[in-house]
């Protein structure tokens, strides 16, 4: 069997397998906001399986691999402390699907994550599989992109739990540091390192395949789970000192202050 073809179907066997897993804890503790932790630590999984399955060469197999355990690490740990620190609390976007989704439609959206780990996936699988003992200059450029973009991620997201940790701020509108100037710099950043993958990916054999990434990942943060779903829940929680901060801040781009 074709490596393209062995290496995906073994890490959704893995991811999916874990999902289903995460399910029955969630479906004992009735929070399922613990599906974000793991889908970000099944990058993690993939890259393992990856790193130690593909035979390409082996520079740009490690710089993958450190790159992708890097991020997957860095956004698990941070959603596990902020998502187990209550775990008898559901988030409120989860609460509400709570109120629409029956616990069926629950576990397919659960595969649905570990099936999205997987499709994420591809430029790790084209790149790690690419034979060509030399790095183009692309892809020394993706992985810089890549490194900034997870820090940059970073530095988001610090930044909102630093917000979140003071009890003066219960109830108010986080205006620290970068969300100064973009309602949701942690999704720019994302979006950003799935830009950095396709770069790196793009010199590899069949490396225009990882465009897909970066374009369903804006799709999710521009029409479906991410800026909308957020945007909602914080107008529920927090009325009119949020639309005060939609009328001044950039809902996307960092850098830009209205």
């Amino acid at each position: 069997m074709s490596p393209y073809i062995y290496i995906p179907l073994v890490s959704f066997a893995a991811v999916s397998f874990i999902m289903i897993l995460v399910y029955l804890w969630a479906l004992k503790i009735k929070n399922n906001g613990i599906v974000d932790i793991f889908w970000a630590f099944n990058f993690l999984v993939i890259a393992i399986i990856t790193w130690l399955s593909a035979d390409g060469f082996s520079q740009r197999k490690n710089i993958v691999f450190a790159l992708a355990s890097l991020w997957s690490l860095r956004l698990g740990i941070y959603l596990l402390i902020r998502v187990g620190g209550h775990l008898k609390e559901e988030e409120g976007r989860y609460k509400a699907l709570r109120a629409e989704w029956s616990n069926a439609k629950f576990f397919g959206f659960y595969q649905m994550q570990a099936l999205s780990n997987v499709f994420l996936a591809i430029p790790f699988f084209i790149t790690s599989l690419n034979i060509n003992p030399e790095l183009k200059l692309l892809e020394y450029v993706g992985a810089i992109m890549w490194f900034i973009s997870i820090i940059g991620e970073g530095i988001s997201d610090w930044q909102l739990q630093h917000f979140k940790k003071d009890p003066l701020n219960k109830g108010q509108v986080c205006q620290y540091g970068l969300w100064n100037y973009s309602r949701h710099p942690n999704y720019f950043f994302q979006l950003m390192i799935w830009i950095s993958v396709t770069v790196f990916s793009v010199s590899s054999p069949f490396g225009w395949l990882s465009v897909l990434c970066p374009l369903s990942i804006g799709f999710l943060i521009f029409k479906v789970t991410g800026i909308p779903m957020t945007e909602e829940q914080s107008l529920r929680s927090k009325g009119d000192a949020y639309r005060d901060y939609q009328k001044t801040t950039s809902a996307f781009i960092p850098w830009f202050k209205k």
